[in-house]
């Protein structure tokens, strides 16, 4: 099973799971007349619509490379997060302004254990469901499958919050605090989809992501090759669970086409080993210069100009610029 497949049929999970936890909060809510169980509730409403739109971004970027799309589906991704991410946002709006209006006017809760009960269940599956959706969105590099398991484990925390809320009212009676609980996880809500929204926007503007990259740059620095001299230009840029990296590597003048042909497939595997199937690379060749040679570590070259001077170690500063490199380590175009 490819992994879009496996991405897609996970959500078809989250969505099932978020109507059956709205569906329990919405009888919590009847049962007691809570507002910050109402809270709960409509945050839930995010919950469905946003694994619904989860699952169709996941289904389109699913769909193979065509003449339109010749990197594939997967920017829908950044779409569909940037979405979910502004409905949280607006949910706990929402939410606030109910708790500010209940605040002034506090209505007579009922029913209360039944109701904490009740949440306190739909809590423990968020949070597992919310879990797995992370892990398997990190693995497949799939934003909509963190940015839904992020959605379900911010509610969790949300709701774990209102439980404690609502046990303190349940013994003081204190109707105020039902208000004061719904507006403090209103503003953690509003948070969570600013987050979201955040990360889409990066996805969207193809931003660098640095975690990676340096990932990347360390797997290549420890499994270097006496005939990688350089390596610069590096880019990786997602979409939805496939990245793609470029980069040129500078090897020794002389190689064949075949033969230079060799090491990209050396460093192919090496990152496919290591990052999975789902990474494609194009790696452009360049011919050492003769400055190359105080960085170059081949042993037994016969066309040497002169003594390797240093090692050369590769990071992400160094890496990313679309410039070649000297004993100093001063770029050369």
């Amino acid at each position: 099973m490819t992994t879009a497949k496996q991405n897609f049929n996970f959500q078809k999970i989250v969505a099932v799971t978020g109507v059956l936890l709205f569906l329990i909060k919405m009888g919590a809510w009847y049962l007691t007349n809570s507002v910050a169980i109402l809270t709960d509730a409509l945050e839930s409403t995010v919950n469905v619509t946003s694994a619904f739109i989860g699952l169709y971004s996941l289904y389109i970027s699913a769909k193979p490379k065509d003449t339109h799309h010749p990197y594939g589906h997967g920017k829908v991704e950044f779409i569909s997060a940037a979405i979910e991410g502004t409905l949280i946002a607006c949910a706990g709006l929402l939410i606030i302004y109910e708790a500010i209006k209940n605040l002034g006017n506090p209505q007579p809760i009922g029913q209360l254990d039944y109701g904490i009960l009740l949440i306190t269940a739909t809590a423990i599956i968020n949070y597992v469901v919310g879990a797995l959706a992370v892990k398997k969105g990190r693995k497949n590099n799939s934003l909509a499958l963190v940015a839904s398991g992020k959605h379900l484990q911010s509610d969790t925390y949300s709701t774990i919050g209102i439980i404690l809320g609502l046990i303190l009212l349940f013994f003081t009676r204190m109707l105020w605090l039902d208000s004061v609980v719904a507006l403090i996880f209103a503003l953690l809500i509003v948070y969570t989809g600013y987050k979201i929204i955040r990360d889409s926007l990066r996805g969207i503007m193809d931003e660098a992501d640095e975690e990676l990259l340096k990932k990347m740059v360390n797997l290549l620095e420890a499994h270097r090759t006496p005939e990688w001299i350089d390596l610069h230009n590096m880019r990786i840029i997602k979409y939805g669970s496939t990245l793609h990296l470029d980069c040129h590597l500078t090897v020794p003048w002389y190689l064949n086409v075949h033969e230079a042909h060799r090491e990209i497939d050396k460093l192919s595997r090496l990152v496919n080993e290591n990052f999975g199937e789902n990474i494609e690379l194009s790696v452009h060749t360049d011919g050492c210069l003769d400055f190359s040679c105080e960085i170059c570590q081949k042993e037994g070259c016969a066309v040497r100009k002169a003594e390797c001077r240093r090692r050369v170690e590769w990071t992400v500063e160094n890496i990313s610029n679309n410039h070649k490199h000297n004993a100093s380590l001063t770029i050369i175009k």
